[in-house]
């Protein structure tokens, strides 16, 4: 049966509320106070309270404030019961996270009206907040399967591969990945889909399966203009796609220590080409081309560089320098690869260091709840 709390500190009140809701078939429990008014809510999860507004501390309002505040309850429908007229009591009791009104001297007729309207809107309430765990349950399962396609980091005679990537939401439009194409030759990349959620996850997710399984015709996945053109052919915007993808494309030949890429509208990739105990040539890999699936028929031009021992390349996306842009105080790009520059030279190469050197608002936990997707990736060549 329906469960009703009433709080209140006159008998009469109590008895004719309990009296007249009990003959409608609901279950009712009376508190005589707010104290024992919040004790009961917290071990019934009442799916409707009525409350007297002036009672001894804590009062109505407070009551409603508290009770509000927990997630258990917080669908709760919440009835203040005052004689308490005015517009600015009213304001005052909606301010406090009251549902609904009831003016004493009260009318049996309006009472049970009301509490039939606000037990109407709990239930809807409750049906809303099961669809929404449902959905996040399936967004979760969906975010595991993400994190099952993309690669785990890399360890081999050649390179080292570290990465780390923090979704804006369960599910993200970034992706990456890292695999052999021969013995000889690595391949190497990194995208971000424009927007966010379910509708940026499934193209990455295409891309991904797509590269990795080689479906692309005619198309040589050692040149990496060839893979960009061949992906801005498929993955065309259309009135009913609005989709596009920046990407950073390359490939790494561990014999000749050449490292040939391509880019798609994409951030630079930064290459330190030494250890952090000597002085460094920092290089900005990147090529002309607007981001795959803007324009057809577009041209996209390789670049290539000789990698020398000991060298680190850091590929990433642009919601790592545009997570708290006021923070950075100018060109966000430029302040990150300040940044991404002492980080390299005061570290062992640890990524968790360089997630605790952005710029986040730290007076609350921001770390799983960026703006936009986090994606970076870091190459150590041997």
């Amino acid at each position: 049966m329906t469960q009703i709390l009433v709080i209140d500190d006159d008998r009469h009140t109590r008895n004719l509320l309990q009296r007249t809701l009990n003959k409608q078939g609901y279950t009712v429990t009376v508190a005589v106070d707010g104290e024992e008014g919040l004790r009961l809510a917290k071990q019934l999860r009442p799916s409707l309270i009525i409350c007297d507004w002036m009672m001894p501390e804590p009062n109505g309002l407070d009551v409603c404030r508290q009770i509000k505040a927990i997630p258990e309850l917080s669908t709760t429908f919440f009835i203040l019961l005052t004689a308490l007229g005015s517009v600015e009591n009213r304001v005052e009791g909606l301010d406090a996270g009251s549902d609904d009104f009831l003016s004493k001297p009260f009318d049996m007729y309006e009472l049970q009206a009301r509490v039939r309207a606000g037990l109407r809107l709990h239930e809807l309430n409750q049906d809303l907040k099961k669809q929404k765990q449902l959905l996040e349950s399936e967004l979760a399962e969906a975010a595991d399967y993400v994190s099952s396609i993309l690669p785990e980091p890399l360890t081999s005679p050649y390179v080292n591969i570290d990465v780390r990537f923090i979704p804006s939401r369960k599910l993200g439009g970034d992706g990456f990945d890292y695999y052999w194409l021969d013995d000889r030759h690595l391949v190497i990349y990194l995208l971000d889909v424009a927007g966010h959620g379910l509708r940026a996850a499934l193209p990455s997710l295409a891309v991904i399966n797509l590269l990795r399984s080689r479906s692309l015709n005619n198309v040589s996945y050692y040149r990496p203009r060839e893979v960009l053109q061949a992906l801005n052919k498929i993955f065309q915007m259309t009135d009913r796609n609005d989709k596009y993808f920046t990407i950073w494309y390359g490939v790494y030949n561990v014999e000749t220590r050449e490292l040939i890429y391509a880019t798609g509208g994409h951030p630079p990739a930064i290459l330190f080409s030494s250890s952090s105990h000597s002085p460094a040539k920092e290089m900005r890999l990147r090529t002309a081309g607007v981001p795959v699936g803007m324009f057809a028929d577009i041209d996209y031009d390789d670049s290539c560089c000789y990698v020398k021992a000991n060298s680190n390349l850091y590929i990433f996306s642009d919601g790592i320098y545009e997570i708290e842009p006021q923070l950075y105080k100018g060109n966000c790009l430029e302040n990150f690869i300040d940044l991404l520059r002492k980080y390299h030279y005061r570290s062992n190469y640890d990524l968790d260091k360089l997630l605790q050197m952005l710029p986040i608002d730290r007076k609350y936990d921001r770390l799983l709840r960026f703006d936009d997707d986090l994606s970076i990736v870091q190459i150590y060549f041997k």
